[in-house]
């Protein structure tokens, strides 16, 4: 992550937080409670629509807050990209590990990606919109982070091939078309919702089939199996 905790609770005198007037406002902001904001805001606005005063209405803060703690609004986007980046590298890190099978791995993965996918769908569609536009904003993180994050992954996975657990496949692809389905029960809901008739977005059980149909696919057309051969 690039933005600057490292101001959080400065003394300097120079904290906005201390010498905006407002009653309460505690010196040490969360940048968590502002990138949730702005997550909102560019989600509905989009970058160009988005403005800093209104992340900073939808965080509750001074604008002077975010312009402390992360510059500009330019800034403040490539911190919410990023953190939507750094979680979902998260959910590989648990799941994606020579210490599992390749079913266990590949279904854990699935799963906390349909789950993530669903609980903040608007993270979603920021990172879609991002990458429609070019990803311009993000390009390093993309080919210095996330690049380096798949050739693990891919280390893993030619560890469950080598083990006989999965199909010789291209792993790179494979990884490409689970990213494609989950996320898709975020960016095209509303076009899931017309098909399946629901006035009220999606319920539980779209995702709970959603997810189960998935997993077929993925666990069958990669023949990911629990076998021998993983260091447990």
């Amino acid at each position: 992550m690039t933005f600057p905790t490292d101001r959080i609770g400065d003394t300097s005198g120079r904290d906005p937080a201390a010498s905006s007037g407002g009653p309460g406002l505690p010196r040490r902001i969360s940048t968590g409670q502002i990138l949730r904001a702005a997550e909102t805001v560019f989600a509905s606005s989009g970058f160009g629509g988005a403005t800093m005063a209104a992340i900073a209405d939808a965080a509750s803060l001074p604008k002077a807050n975010l312009h402390y703690y992360f510059g500009s609004k330019e800034a403040l986007y490539r911190a919410v990209l990023e953190d939507i980046l750094s979680t979902w590298l998260a959910d590989a890190d648990v799941w994606i590990v020579a210490e599992r099978t390749a079913r266990e791995g590949l279904e854990g993965y699935i799963r906390a990606k349909m789950a993530w996918n669903r609980s903040r769908a608007e993270a979603s569609r920021i990172f879609a919109g991002e990458m429609l536009a070019g990803g311009a904003h993000i390009k390093h993180f993309l080919n210095v982070e996330l690049r380096a994050h798949v050739t693990r992954m891919e280390t893993v996975f030619a560890h469950w091939i080598a083990a006989g657990a999965m199909r010789p496949i291209s792993t790179q692809h494979l990884l490409f078309c689970i990213w494609a389905m989950t996320q898709s029960y975020a960016d095209f809901a509303p076009q899931m919702e017309s098909v399946l008739g629901r006035t009220d977005g999606l319920e539980a059980v779209d995702y709970a089939l959603g997810c189960e149909t998935i997993l077929s696919l993925v666990l069958g057309g990669s023949g990911a199996v629990a076998v021998a051969g993983t260091y447990r």
